[in-house]
């Protein structure tokens, strides 16, 4: 028997609705036919996060550990193991796909270590510069064609959205200040939307998603909601974590140097991330910014 935990249900409740609903009803059901069908046995409690029950497991046939992963199937899942593979292929270090399924979206991953991420490196700079290097190794990667053709998005896709909705958010936005920011952003993301990159992009790569490998053994991505697009779009997570005004410039300057990115493009790809976060929250009813992304939007605006 699969036990569900509740903040699963609860997220999977608020977020799909009726879908969600329909589907933690049916993850015992699924869990069971995958441990079954990989020849997988139990080996610790569940885990989950927004969208997914990760199950700690042992295959049987080599006695190696790992996780099964269980997660809906949408735009921002489907392209998960595509990208796992691509980047697997390159030795880059981002957890490796063990097997896939791809109807229902499950997955085994190899096992890292869950009680360490780099949300507990005590050092902040220092965590910056390690999600700088695994950002290099990630978006190294260039998909081809074909991988374009299996569920990976384009970020110019993203950017149609989220300059449609930008009149919307200046609308419902109560403060004069941040809707001049928000147009701000939606001006440089247009300057440079017009030059696509070919990078294979992690999207989500904040401390939470990096994890140590097993034995405490290096730095590790998991988690990705994968894009096709500039490395520069990589960059406002890292911003954001252990948020420090004043630190926004050296944390900027630190990966834009690590990732040789040009900073006047990564800084209108960071702004192009803000509008794409400030088009959501307004969407959720919000009518001010988040502070930290009006302040990061401050700060790197003027090196547009």
């Amino acid at each position: 028997m699969i036990d569900i935990p509740d903040g699963l249900i609860a997220t999977q409740s608020a977020c799909n609705g009726e879908a969600g609903r329909a589907f933690v009803a049916a993850l015992p059901g699924m869990a069971a036919e995958f441990l079954e069908r990989w020849g997988l046995r139990r080996d610790g409690a569940a885990m989950y996060g927004v969208c997914a029950l990760v199950l700690p497991v042992v295959r049987e046939e080599d006695g190696r550990r790992a996780v099964l992963k269980l997660q809906p199937v949408d735009a921002e899942t489907a392209g998960e193991p595509v990208a796992l593979r691509l980047w697997g292929a390159a030795g880059a270090r981002a957890v490796r796909l063990l097997d896939h399924d791809p109807v229902t979206g499950a997955m085994l991953l190899e096992r890292l270590d869950g009680r360490r991420s780099l949300e507990g490196e005590p050092d902040p700079d220092r965590a910056v510069r390690v999600i700088a290097g695994l950002l290099a190794e990630l978006t190294a990667v260039r998909p081809g064609a074909d991988a374009r053709g299996a569920g990976l998005p384009g970020l110019g896709e993203a950017v149609s959205r989220m300059l449609a909705g930008a009149p919307d958010v200046v609308a419902s936005l109560v403060d004069e200040g941040e809707r001049g920011l928000v147009r701000d952003c939606a001006a440089a993301v247009r300057e440079v939307a017009g030059e696509p990159e070919n990078r294979l992009l992690h999207w989500d790569l904040h401390f939470g998603n990096v994890l140590a490998g097993e034995g405490g053994t290096g730095w590790v991505a998991i988690d990705p909601k994968p894009l096709v697009g500039d490395p520069g779009f990589e960059l406002l997570p890292a911003l954001v974590n252990r948020f420090d005004a004043g630190a926004v410039g050296k944390r900027f300057d630190a990966m834009t140097g690590v990732l040789e990115l040009d900073r006047g493009r990564a800084a209108a790809w960071t702004l192009g991330r803000v509008l794409q976060n400030a088009c959501w929250s307004v969407a959720g009813g919000a009518r001010r910014l988040a502070p930290e992304q009006a302040e990061i939007a401050r700060a790197v605006r003027g090196l547009v």
